[in-house]
């Protein structure tokens, strides 16, 4: 699970982008490893605001069996790409893969806060993600980006999948009883029964995983402390 620092290079324009996301795709594998066994499970953030050119990444380990943090690490890096749709992996991964370099324990799958597969070009943050790191990932949206679904039930586990010119790119998860479900699709070395089952086993409570939820709150709290410091200069 080394990084892969010489996939590509970061400093490209937007047509540049779309025409590596376009390459990546077909390194994409849409599997899991044979005999993956998942003890530690991990959600990795950005928090960006308007106005800073600063994301503040993080990614936080949890035990797979009781959802406990293992380790973490945070980063803050210079944003040196603009927020352009369908094209987030390349304003947010240099920020991520500081704080994976960092982290001391890995995990044995990671879930982005975004897309795998469901995506326009099949290369989400969490496809892009999980080529960069060489590890199982998965995407967990909270909205959808491509595709449609049917309807869920109402009950907890309740699924639908999600079609994109007649491929199914993900599926509708109802994590919750009666909640809005997340947009689950494979990133990297991943099949889809397995990435639903691994969001569900990790959203025991809440509509977002639990790797989601911790990441999330590491990120923002990086962000807090940089402006408090920000204050203080």
């Amino acid at each position: 699970m080394e990084l892969q620092p010489e996939m590509h290079r970061w400093d490209v324009t937007p047509t540049e982008a779309v025409a590596l996301q376009r390459q990546l795709k077909e390194r994409v594998v849409l599997h899991p490893p044979a005999g993956l066994r998942v003890e530690r499970i991990a959600g990795a953030d950005v928090s960006t605001e308007k106005g800073n050119d600063t994301g503040f990444g993080g990614i936080v380990v949890l035990d797979a069996a009781t959802l406990t943090p293992v380790a973490q690490a945070g980063s803050a890096v210079t944003l040196g790409f603009p927020y352009v749709p369908g094209l987030l992996s390349f304003r947010e991964l240099p920020v991520v893969a500081v704080a994976w370099e960092r982290l001391t324990v890995k995990p044995d799958v990671l879930i982005f806060d975004g897309h795998g597969i469901a995506h326009p070009r099949r290369l989400g943050i969490a496809s892009h993600g999980g080529l960069l790191f060489g590890i199982p990932s998965i995407g967990c949206g909270k909205s959808l980006l491509v595709g449609t679904h049917g309807k869920l039930g109402e009950a907890r586990g309740a699924t639908s999948p999600i079609t994109h010119k007649g491929e199914v790119v993900g599926m509708a998860v109802r994590t919750r009883k009666a909640v809005q479900p997340v947009y689950v699709s494979p990133g990297h070395l991943m099949d889809l029964p397995t990435a639903v089952e691994l969001v569900l086993r990790a959203s025991p409570k809440y509509r977002e995983p639990e790797t989601t939820r911790q990441a999330h709150r590491l990120v923002n709290a990086l962000r807090r402390a940089d402006g408090e410091a920000a204050e203080l200069e």
